[in-house]
């Protein structure tokens, strides 16, 4: 829906239980901002320790209203609410076990739309949900906007988080919050790869970072010479002489491998069959790019030659 259509602004709270959605809630009436006199709606869709202010609710002029199960949500719900209590804004307290689809897949009363997602996680469970529910996990960061980790620490891997969210969705924004309440910078990982060679060399095993991080640092890359391992995929969407040499990626669960890579572009691309291993070295270069749908690395090849699958075909980002 265009912006200009949007009248009732629909904020989305994700996150599993405990992992602070109902604070953040709590901390965003208790500021103001929504005091403003509009009406709003507030569905909570699960049960925590922590409650819903209700004394800041009301000064936000919100109803607070409840949904236990989720077949109780979709159109026909947001359509009575629409007519029961006219919003002029709605924030969705979602329950981390529930599909997201849910929400996304409901059509809508007219100028109702999602606004902002927003995904508060856990820090010191955040590992153990990781590799417990890694699916579910992978289909709340794959329609967020903004993650906000809380409870963070020195002891925790803060890097390795942000590498496996933005694996996920690259287009991601990420906040972390001290435990004692302070904001964390994480600043640039440093890639366990030489940066300054004159030819960097990407292991095998660290192809997943590399993709990361020359995917989001031009200033880092451009202009870099790299040599890596990568099978050929050509698609005739490309434009004449460009294919892409990359790696197979589980970035969610088994049933969600991507391949990922760079357009690369080489005067020889004819001699390339799809699926074929090679060994590249190419100049790296941050292009306007219609594949891209905006700028993007572009690989020039100064050196093509065949090469073994490597003993893993898989990719990881930690």
């Amino acid at each position: 829906m265009s912006e200009d259509l949007l009248t009732v602004p629909v904020y989305l709270l994700m996150g599993f239980l405990e992992s602070g959605k109902t604070s953040f809630m709590n901390e965003i009436m208790g500021s103001g901002e929504f005091a403003d006199g509009d009406k709003g709606v507030y569905i909570g869709c699960e049960e925590g320790i922590e409650e819903i202010d209700r004394h800041a609710a009301r000064a936000c002029r919100l109803d607070i209203l409840e949904v236990e199960n989720e077949s109780e949500l979709g159109t026909e719900y947001f359509a009575r609410i629409d007519k029961k209590y006219h919003p002029q804004r709605v924030f969705i307290e979602y329950n981390g076990m529930w599909d997201p689809d849910t929400v996304f897949s409901a059509d809508l009363p007219e100028g109702w739309g999602i606004y902002q997602v927003v995904t508060l996680i856990d820090a010191s469970t955040f590992t153990m949900y990781l590799n417990n529910m890694k699916s579910i996990i992978g289909n709340i960061i794959k329609c967020t906007e903004l993650v906000i980790f809380n409870r963070c620490d020195e002891t925790q891997d803060l890097p390795m988080f942000r590498r496996q969210l933005k694996a996920v969705n690259n287009r991601i924004q990420m906040m972390f919050e001290h435990k004692d309440g302070h904001m964390i910078e994480l600043g640039k990982d440093i890639p366990p790869y030489d940066i300054d060679a004159p030819v960097i060399e990407i292991p095998d095993e660290d192809f997943g970072l590399f993709y990361m991080d020359a995917a989001e640092d031009q200033e880092r890359y451009d202009g870099k010479t790299v040599h890596f391992k990568g099978k050929v995929m050509k698609n005739r969407k490309f434009s004449p002489g460009y294919f892409v040499p990359g790696r197979n990626a589980m970035t969610c669960c088994e049933a969600d491998i991507r391949f990922l890579g760079f357009l690369c572009k080489c005067d020889h691309i004819d001699l390339l069959k799809n699926g074929q291993w090679i060994d590249v070295t190419a100049k790296i270069r941050y292009e306007k790019r219609k594949e891209y749908y905006g700028i993007g690395p572009v690989l020039y090849t100064q050196h093509i030659t065949n090469a073994q699958p490597p003993a893993d075909d898989l990719v990881y980002f930690n």
